[in-house]
């Protein structure tokens, strides 16, 4: 059933007239901008329920009221005309309003002083969540469980003979699990609340100054390598997901790491060694998953340019692999980058 967002924003109480429109953005929720006068004063949304429960609206109610009391913005949820955090309509629908935060959303990092500053505010992020005490109702389990991300691969190759792709995935997942048996990084990092999905689209600026995190849907608990991964292998690689050459921006890197330094001084402790081999492993990850997919043909997004699930999938699973061993070469010198951040 087709629900017309307008009619949608009925359950929210608004002191005058409103427009919605679509926005550009969003490949997992359907968003839309509530403006009022020609100024944006919400950010609607239709949570994609076939990956998020709706009670993580409880998740980003806990998260974002934390992170308030400490002082640094971040969207808030608005409440329904019933006090709810979300509406679901007649067919089923998730709907939430949350409030704007920020000018301006980037897809490329090319820019140290902004890198500078995105790090500086997930430090500042980290730190002020360190005594958030809270069961997360939303949870996606084995999200980073790589171990298990590589046992799924070995058995798509085993379970997928007569695939058109089956050869070239097969070749490629010898390399993928080949170089994570070699992977020397630490695993007995302590659990924090991580927001687990820190591409540089889910920052918001103003200017050259990051001021909040957005897509808060997968706040979790989680390690700091892989948070920090995720982050820097999206950062600092100025190539295209869908390209198969990757490359890693040390310039980059230690503007981030300079930022992230400054703003979790006293926060972290025994896990700054994790964060440059975190990089190869979330890039080992993803690559051992786009290969799985590309078998599966099940990812949820896909290019048809490159002829279908598969073929995109593949491309993608080479990027990644191709980013994990430049990352790897990279990483002597990422790590006197981060002892120098460290020390600035």
């Amino acid at each position: 059933m087709s629900v017309d967002p307008l009619a949608v924003l009925d359950r929210w109480t608004w002191s005058g007239a409103v427009e919605v429109s679509p926005t550009e953005s969003g490949l997992i929720n359907r968003s839309f901008v509530v403006r009022a006068g020609g100024e944006p004063i919400a950010v609607l949304q239709r949570l994609n329920t076939a990956i998020f429960d709706p009670r993580v609206h409880e998740d980003i109610e806990a998260v974002t009221a934390h992170l308030a009391a400490k002082g640094l913005p971040t969207p808030r949820l608005l409440r329904t005309r019933e006090g709810t955090l979300w509406h679901t309509d007649a067919g089923g629908g998730v709907w939430r309003c949350l409030t704007p935060v920020g000018h301006s959303t980037i897809h490329k990092l090319d820019d140290p002083a902004r890198a500078r500053s995105a790090g500086r505010l997930v430090a500042q992020v980290h730190a002020a969540l360190r005594d958030l005490d809270w069961s997360f109702r939303s949870v996606r389990g084995g999200t980073h469980d790589t171990p298990a991300h590589m046992r799924r691969l070995r058995e798509a190759v085993h379970a997928h003979p007569e695939h058109r792709l089956h050869a070239e995935v097969g070749r490629l997942a010898e390399a993928i699990l080949a170089r994570w048996e070699r992977w020397e990084g630490p695993t007995d990092l302590p659990l924090r609340v991580i927001h687990g999905d820190l591409k540089i689209s889910n920052v918001r600026f103003d200017g050259t100054t990051a001021v909040a995190l957005i897509d808060l849907d997968t706040f979790q608990h989680g390690t700091l390598d892989t948070e920090l991964g995720d982050a820097l292998r999206s950062w600092c690689n100025p190539a295209s997901e869908d390209a198969p050459v990757a490359r890693f921006d040390l310039g980059i890197f230690a503007a981030a790491m300079q930022g992230y330094a400054a703003g979790a001084e006293g926060v972290i402790e025994d896990e700054w060694a994790s964060i440059v081999p975190g990089i190869e492993r979330i890039a080992l990850e993803l690559a051992a998953r786009f290969a799985r997919d590309a078998l599966e043909e099940s990812y949820f997004g896909y290019d048809d340019r490159f002829g279908g699930h598969g073929e995109h999938n593949l491309l993608r699973a080479r990027g990644q692999l191709d980013l994990a061993r430049t990352a790897a070469h990279a990483a002597p010198h990422a790590r006197r980058k981060l002892e120098e951040a460290r020390r600035r």
